[in-house]
């Protein structure tokens, strides 16, 4: 495994668990050359899972990718990373529990901004004003609207 400081190689394992969902294993390496220590997840290979993008081109799912843009979303906002790790495990499950191999990018979006609604109400507005293109301040204002009309049910 390749250190991520100092790009050697050699490392060892230090410690070594199931995750929460147990659907990957979980390292902790240390390296042999610059002593530093960093995290490794151990997955299943499986078929890998096809994005359909809008303009109809398609790329691999990329669970980084992912998670990247709800940290974005999550920025200065009160949400743990072991809450955004779960919510992209729980997409990524949803996603590999159907048959199909091929996804399109609106039905990812949907399911992230379902698990942003349940982790936080701010950075599910941010999501959403990105990922729909909200045309004007009315249609922002509508988005909020509904929020507020689930928060009172």
């Amino acid at each position: 495994m390749k250190c991520p400081y100092c790009g050697d190689e050699e490392s060892k394992v230090i410690d070594s668990r199931p995750t929460e969902d147990s659907e990957r294993i979980r390292r902790r390496r240390e390296c042999l050359n610059c002593h530093m220590r960093f995290t490794t997840y151990e997955v299943v290979e499986t078929v890998p899972l096809i994005v359909i993008k809008k303009d109809n081109s398609r790329e691999p799912f990329d669970r980084q990718k992912l998670l990247n843009a709800m940290l974005r979303a999550c920025a200065k906002r009160p949400v743990s990373y072991e809450a955004l790790e779960r919510a992209v495990s729980s997409i990524e499950q949803t996603l590999m529990s159907t048959y199909d191999r091929e996804v399109t990018s609106v039905r990812i979006g949907e399911l992230t901004m379902q698990e942003l609604k349940k982790i936080d109400e701010v950075a599910y507005v941010r999501f959403a004003s990105v990922y729909q293109q909200f045309a004007d301040v009315e249609s922002f204002f509508n988005e909020l609207k509904k929020l507020m009309g689930d928060r009172k049910k």
